[in-house]
């Protein structure tokens, strides 16, 4: 693997995708693809920061990743530890650089919020059972909330905001229980490690219920429109109520992985739902 090549891998393609369509989304849920300067710094300062999260967190993690994920750049000796946390740094402050050329609620939301709860669950959060696990799913969350205040509406994105936050705290549940063996030999105490597979999963279990069901509020309200349902139950709707009856069934390393990557693959279908819900009422 090339230098270049590993490097990408290090900053997360798919995530950094994620980051950027919802801000793409957010813009064109409120009518705002026209602002492109707007626009161009949002995505700039969402990439970039998610990009410096991530080589931040594989610096970090570098430990638990030698048996949990072995074929990451950082084990795999692809890209040197000190590497990484060069790039985070540099990819830090371009981000904040770029944001600082949006209005001033949004350069509150992303330099004074996100980027501190960035660096504080990497250095301390991600230890503690639970908190880190709703600091990854809030700092997603808010990816939204920002976007909003870029286009200055901040109301409409209260509901993708939720969601991605439900979404996401699912995940990074299914990912801490895929990840005890390496984790509990790195020292770290996550919630499954401290409650066990069996309780973690009924949390997580419950957890994809309660956001089964929410997810179907708004169209229940009236907010949005039946495209918002057909996008949503195949989307979301049926790999939650999968993700339930695989944690029932069989709790096994396989299912958590898929699990894993299905739950990546339904923030963005929810963020597309949404979207077809609006645009289509």
């Amino acid at each position: 693997m090339n230098i270049l090549a590993a490097h990408v891998k290090l900053f997360r393609p798919l995530n950094l995708f994620i980051g950027a369509f919802s801000v793409f989304i957010s813009s064109a849920i409120l009518k705002s693809l026209g602002n492109t300067q707007g626009l161009s710094l949002a995505l700039l300062t969402v990439i970039f920061y998610n990009a410096g999260a991530n080589a931040l967190n594989d610096f970090i993690d570098q430990k638990t990743d030698q048996l949990n994920r072995p074929d990451r750049p950082i084990p795999s000796a692809a890209v040197s530890p000190k590497s990484a946390l060069t790039s985070s740094m540099f990819l830090f402050i371009f981000g904040s650089v770029s944001a600082s050329f949006l209005p001033l609620h949004a350069i509150i939301i992303a330099i004074l919020i996100v980027l501190p709860l960035i660096i504080l669950y990497n250095l301390k959060l991600k230890q503690l059972p639970l908190i880190g696990n709703i600091t990854i799913a809030l700092i997603l969350g808010l990816t939204f909330i920002f976007s909003g205040t870029v286009f200055g509406n901040i109301k409409p994105m209260i509901i993708p905001c939720l969601l991605a936050f439900g979404l996401t705290l699912v995940r990074e549940l299914v990912k801490d229980i895929e990840d005890m063996k390496g984790d509990h030999l790195a020292g770290l105490t996550t919630f499954p490690i401290i409650a066990g597979v069996n309780c973690a999963g009924k949390l997580t279990a419950l957890l994809a219920v309660m956001i089964g069901v929410g997810a179907l509020t708004p169209y229940v309200m009236g907010i949005y429109s039946v495209w918002y349902l057909a996008f949503l139950v195949f989307g979301v709707e049926i790999p939650l109520v999968t993700l339930v009856v695989l944690f029932m069934k069989s709790p096994n390393e396989l299912n958590f992985s898929f699990a894993s990557k299905a739950l990546k693959i339904s923030t963005i279908l929810g963020i597309v739902a949404i979207y077809f819900g609006t645009a289509y009422a």
